[in-house]
């Protein structure tokens, strides 16, 4: 595995391995001792194509959180909300695919989501603190501050992220 930075504090690129044979492939998914962070719990999503999840966050005890796309490929995005950050209110994006072995860690401060980019996708999440649903919030993902360029236009949202909150009313 290799660790790559971004311009982003803390918020690094994992390239991994894929060790591949006629019989299938294996790949390794984390290295904690390569990320310097513990991780509590794993979340897995099932989606469809041009299903729009996020942008997600909690307000107390903020989760840091390791991408990893198992099948399909996904459109990622970071808001780093970190109010005393050089890229407070600037977004990261990154496609992570199962063919890229690519991975990302989001560390605690910043909104995640992801737009789903084939017909089935299966993405895990390792995060570094709990959900806590009562700390949850949802920041607007077509928030025209934050100005995210999403590679599809028509987009499959739940009720909970269109009705999410623009970034001037969740931080002023």
């Amino acid at each position: 595995m290799k660790i790559k930075k971004t311009k982003f504090k803390g918020l690094i690129i994992v390239i991994g391995i894929k060790h591949q044979d006629k019989r299938g492939y294996l790949r390794e998914l984390s290295l904690e001792k390569l990320i310097k962070r513990k991780f509590k719990f794993q979340i897995l999503s099932v989606s469809k194509k041009n299903v729009l999840r996020g942008l997600h966050f909690q307000v107390r005890k903020p989760q840091g959180k390791l991408i990893s796309v198992l099948k399909g490929e996904i459109f990622d995005v970071a808001v780093d909300l970190r109010k005393n950050s050089k890229t407070y209110g600037k977004y990261f994006s990154i496609r992570l695919s199962e063919k890229n072995c690519t991975s990302v860690f989001i560390p605690p401060g910043f909104a995640h989501g992801f737009l789903t980019l084939k017909k089935e996708n299966i993405v895990c999440y390792s995060c570094t603190e709990y959900r806590s649903p009562i700390d949850e919030r949802s920041l607007k993902y077509n928030d025209p501050k934050i100005r995210i360029k999403w590679p599809v236009k028509k987009l499959n949202l739940s009720v909970k992220d269109k009705n999410a909150k623009s970034f001037d009313a969740l931080f002023k």
